[in-house]
């Protein structure tokens, strides 16, 4: 996803404003609640700021979830970094982590769930899904050699994973806990 990160560094106070603002209001309220006149207002400039920056609001809500990636990507490969194996555990850790910050759920099957398929963000929540399965099927590789499927295993790793974070409003946090320890046991 390196190829369509925004670099908050490059982007001017208002621009910075408007991110900070279309993040939160996207994440707390939904994308197709949410209009470029409220996010203007929140960030406190004009909606010709926000279009001078941003192309349209399509373009804003990709901005936002690449934002969002980016963000999120450089902490999770740290922690892998310092962690031994199995290092696919690290993602259930972080993912627990986030559970405790968050108050909708993951941004990316928010959005999945309110865009279609062809929305320029599409793109982005695809392949923000992928990096994470890729990166437990490559530490699957690394951390076990002698698995005969390694693609297999960081597969059901990650619906593992994703469905104990996707659920967890709904049967608590702690299922993340035990998704985890299923995790563990088919890592051993």
């Amino acid at each position: 996803m390196n190829d369509q990160t925004i670099d908050v560094d490059q982007l001017t106070p208002g621009a910075r404003r408007v991110l900070d603002a279309a993040s939160r209001l996207f994440y707390e309220h939904g994308i197709h609640a949410v209009g470029v006149d409220g996010i203007a207002e929140e960030s406190g400039v004009t909606k010709r700021t926000l279009y001078n920056n941003f192309a349209s609001k399509d373009a804003l809500v990709a901005a936002y979830l690449q934002h969002r990636h980016s963000s999120w990507w450089p902490r999770l490969q740290e922690r892998i970094d310092e962690a031994a194996p199995p290092r696919a555990l690290v993602l259930f850790d972080v993912y627990a982590e986030d559970a405790l910050r968050v108050t909708r759920g993951c941004a990316f099957l928010n959005a999945a769930a309110e865009l279609p398929t062809d929305h320029p963000a599409f793109a982005v929540i695809r392949r923000h899904k992928e990096s994470v399965e890729e990166l437990l099927t490559r530490l699957v590789r690394e951390d076990n050699p002698e698995e005969a499927r390694p693609a297999q295993l960081g597969r059901h790793l990650f619906l593992l994973l994703e469905g104990a974070f996707a659920h967890q409003g709904v049967r608590g946090r702690e299922l993340i806990t035990e998704a985890r320890e299923i995790a563990r046991d088919l890592l051993q």
